[in-house]
């Protein structure tokens, strides 16, 4: 007679139904049977990683999240209910929403850092336009004010008459922020050309 199969901890026997020997070791790993997680661990970690590895790409997060998803496993093996699927089943979801998990923590972080990024951009534009305005006499600035469209010379009135910050013009006005940054940024142009500064 062969010998039964093993796959991935599954034993199939040439007549009867398979084995779970990994629901077997999930069973004694909820008991506190280290032994029994070594094997969980060599039994699925090849097939595990590779999972992960699949949604992260990253080698070096892969092994970060494989060692999270068995110490997941090791923490919660009694949640395993051997009638509701197979052990092998059960780990490779953990893996899965493990990996899935670290993937929205990465775009969360890098969406975070292009708010940030767009923050400063805004700050540094902003320095950039007090800088012009201190070198434009206030007497000048105001007749050369009155050649811009009106939109222009309400953004720029407001941003240095007023104090406010592009934000709040943009809520002043009922305008989209870009449209008042256009507005600054072109009316300051103008300004330039009409005192005959060089920046």
């Amino acid at each position: 007679m062969l010998d039964p199969m093993v796959i991935d901890g599954v034993e199939v026997p040439e007549d009867g139904a398979p084995v779970d020997h990994v629901g077997e070791m999930l069973v004694r790993v909820a008991a506190g049977d280290q032994g029994a997680f070594a094997r969980v661990y060599d039994m699925l970690s090849p097939r595990v990683f590779g999972l992960i590895l699949r949604v992260l790409v990253d080698r070096s997060q892969s092994e970060e999240v494989l060692q999270e998803v068995f110490l997941e496993v090791w923490q919660s093996a009694a949640r395993f209910a051997p009638n509701k699927g197979q052990g092998r089943t059960w780990v490779l979801t953990i893996a899965h929403r493990r990996a899935v998990d670290r993937v929205r923590a990465s775009q969360a972080s890098t969406d975070r850092d292009v708010r940030v990024g767009f923050r400063d951009l805004d700050v540094a534009y902003d320095g950039v336009a007090e800088q012009a305005q201190l070198r434009i006499e206030g007497r000048q600035v105001a007749m050369a004010l009155k050649t811009l469209p009106d939109p222009q010379r309400e953004a720029l009135t407001l941003a240095y008459y007023g104090g406010y910050s592009q934000s709040e013009i943009a809520a002043l006005v009922g305008a989209p922020l870009g449209t008042i940054k256009t507005r600054m940024r072109d009316g300051l142009t103008r300004l330039r050309a009409e005192m005959g500064v060089t920046v």
